[in-house]
């Protein structure tokens, strides 16, 4: 049975989480829309890899994900990712938690230079 309370973790957190997930590098999942992505982005750093799928497109791109591989979800302020998280757990991922405050919080606690807007 998929959780029904996924974990919210703050960029400043994120080291922590991953940590947390073991062996397995997780993937922060980018819900945003592409015109966000030439916006702000976030850099791949060692420990976790970035894959952008639109909000929307989820459904039909599920293959792309593995279900054993942790993923933290990210949009721009945490709404979006929310439901894209809480989704992914219903498809028995087993891993799924929300960035909180998205991006916009990314830039302010974890890299100043990911542009606000």
């Amino acid at each position: 049975m998929p959780p029904t309370f996924i974990p919210q973790v703050r960029p400043s957190e994120f080291d922590a989480w991953m940590a947390a997930c073991g062996s397995a590098a997780p993937v922060v999942l980018d819900v945003r829309e592409p015109w966000e992505l030439q916006t702000a982005s976030i850099r791949p750093a060692p420990g976790f890899r970035v894959v952008a799928v639109p909000m929307n497109e989820i459904p039909r791109r599920l293959a792309e994900l593995d279900p054993a591989t942790p993923v933290a979800c990210l949009c721009h302020h945490g709404a979006r990712s929310q439901r894209v998280a809480a989704f992914l757990a219903h498809q028995q991922f087993e891993q799924v938690a929300n960035i909180a405050g998205g991006i916009d919080a990314w830039s302010l606690e974890r890299d100043t230079s990911v542009p606000r807007y």
